[in-house]
């Protein structure tokens, strides 16, 4: 299919000032911006029916039509194709992908004898940032066409399995975290799920499965297979030594990246799931500065991604750090795949993760009816269905709005006497003018029950007479536990787990605001001891601390010792990325 017309839905992966004009996805540059660009590049010729990139190459070239054209389209790795658009004259082929390396999504085929002017990535970076207005409207065809890819996905990346499965949500929540198109049929209700399964040979206890390109098949996969298997892990050079690695890629991370890679140090970004953390799954922030009709909390980091790749971080996404060794010099971040990167300074982003529930049956029901997060996914669940949230403050609030969207009715659980102390309040205030919501002061949740799937749940006040309620999701949104058990020990922590800093460069007290107890790692956003906990403050974490980066790596200047030191580690470790 063809894409054309207006794709502004209620679902678009792309918020609202950046709905398509039309020509935007596809824009035709002028000769003299043509002139402007032929010194970053090389001409090149080809025949007609010659591919220029086909899906899941990497490093793909970015390609101007000088003359001829160019077809575009998605595989379903059957021959078959879904046509994406044509390229012709002063136009350009690329998406998102281009930009970071990363496996491509789509084919590009000439019609006939072209001659082109080919630009590798490496080119394609210094052009978007030599010649801004270019670069703007390179940017923002990219982005337009891979929301285009992902409203309306053909082919490509099929998810089967059962909705109410964690698995299943866990799958989708990965790829739409990394903008990753994909199709999701429920085998609960859909009749092509069932067909799907019986093509592919799949039974109940195999789901979910996914089919990539109609070919290949992924029985209940990994983050980390699903990575590597669409292409969206990135190939690292395990023998260079990083000036800054990020670890985590929530508000605070992605600030440190954009910030330190726009000031030319040679950055890595390390995040286990997808870029976000949790705000990246808060349905609307409406108190963030500039989006005064607010943003999603995904949408605010996948153009922190984007901007971050522009000036040449780079991701490793589902690449969970797994031990910080700050015995060696560079530092060694080993993943949990067994690989080991390595940086002249790390800075610690990884936030924190909601409480579970401290009662018996809760562990029972994680994955089947329980939830972190509440983002499309977790709401379509709901739909028509009563709802709990728990928790006071503004993550519990966003998301008892959002579900308030698409459930019959959402109970808001909190421990104290309201909501006000914890909770903003624009939030306060429609929450209690919601007929939808209803608030429940006091209380806690005492029992889960179900078979296989959270049927019903029961709460009520201490002391007092307990309730129970027919419900199938439940939202917990409730205290914060550090994301530091990795740390192996390395830094101080305080008693609740955060990372202790204000040190100074010799690791004692009253220096950089975010600087530990080990010199050369630095602390930001969540995770760190007496923390605001927002996405303003997060942001502006990250991006003070590059200016204590540089003052760190100008007293540790890169030597022949230190560049060998992590050859010579990853030599002694037989590991390689």
């Amino acid at each position: 299919m063809a894409y054309s017309g207006d794709f502004s839905t209620a679902n678009s992966p792309i918020s609202a000032e950046l709905r398509e004009i039309p020509g935007e996805a596809f824009p035709r540059l002028t000769p003299e911006m043509m002139a402007r660009i032929a010194p970053f590049g090389r001409r090149d010729q080809f025949d007609g029916g010659e591919y220029l990139y086909e899906v899941g190459d990497r490093e793909v070239d970015f390609f101007i039509i000088l003359n001829g054209s160019v077809d575009v389209f998605e595989s379903d790795g059957h021959g078959g194709h879904a046509i994406v658009a044509r390229h012709q004259v002063n136009q350009f082929t690329g998406e998102l992908h281009h930009l970071s390396g990363r496996a491509v999504l789509v084919c590009a085929q000439t019609t006939a004898s072209t001659s082109v002017i080919r630009l590798s990535r490496v080119s394609l970076l210094r052009l978007v940032n030599a010649e801004p207005d270019i670069g703007e409207i390179i940017l923002r065809a990219l982005i337009l066409r891979r929301a285009r890819l992902l409203e309306f996905a053909e082919g490509g990346t099929v998810i089967v399995g059962s909705c109410r499965s964690g698995n299943t949500v866990r799958i989708q929540t990965f790829l739409e975290r990394n903008g990753y198109p994909y199709r999701c049929l429920d085998t609960d209700v859909d009749h092509d799920a069932r067909a799907a399964m019986e093509t592919f040979h799949a039974d109940a206890d195999s789901l979910p499965i996914v089919v990539l390109n109609g070919v290949r098949v992924l029985t209940q996969p990994t983050n980390h297979d699903l990575a590597e298997a669409l292409g969206i892990t990135e190939r690292l050079n395990s023998s260079h030594a990083y000036d800054v690695v990020v670890v985590g890629a929530g508000p605070s991370g992605l600030a440190a990246a954009v910030y330190a890679a726009s000031e030319g140090l040679n950055t890595l970004v390390i995040e286990a799931v997808g870029p976000g953390g949790q705000a990246g799954t808060s349905s609307r922030i409406e108190n963030y500065l500039g989006f005064p009709m607010g943003i999603s909390g995904q949408d605010l980091a996948r153009r922190a991604q984007i901007q971050a790749q522009k000036f040449g971080a780079r991701f490793a996404v589902a690449e969970a750090a797994w031990r910080l060794d700050c015995t060696c010099y560079p530092f060694g971040v080993h993943l949990e795949g067994g690989n080991v990167v390595f940086g002249r300074s790390v800075v610690v982003a990884t936030g924190a993760r909601y409480r579970r529930l401290d009662i018996p049956e809760s562990q029972r029901f994680e994955g089947k009816g329980i939830h972190y997060a509440a983002t499309s996914i977790e709401a379509q669940l709901c739909e028509g269905t009563e709802a709990v949230v728990v928790g006071g403050g503004n993550s519990a609030g966003q998301a008892a709005i959002f579900l308030s969207a698409k459930a019959r009715h959402v109970h808001l659980l909190v421990r104290g006497d309201g909501l006000s102390d914890a909770m903003s309040d624009y939030l306060v205030g429609r929450i209690m003018q919601s007929p939808r919501i209803t608030l429940h002061t006091r209380s806690e949740i005492t029992s889960l029950a179900g078979e296989g799937y959270l049927s019903s749940v029961r709460w009520g006040q201490p002391g007092k007479e307990e309730s129970e309620h027919t419900i199938s999701n439940l939202f917990l949104m409730i205290g914060a536990v550090p994301n530091t058990d990795w740390l192996d020990g390395c830094v101080e922590l305080d008693d609740r787990g955060f990372i202790l800093t204000g040190y100074d460069h010799d690791g004692a007290p009253n220096g950089s605001l975010y600087a530990t107890s080990v010199p050369g790692i630095f602390a930001v956003g969540d995770v760190r001891a007496k923390s605001v906990k927002r996405v303003a403050s997060s942001v502006g974490e990250g991006s003070v601390v590059v200016h204590s980066i540089h003052g760190w790596l100008a007293s540790n200047p890169v030597s022949r010792e230190t560049a060998d030191r992590s050859v010579a580690f990853e030599d002694a470790s037989g590991n390689s990325l």
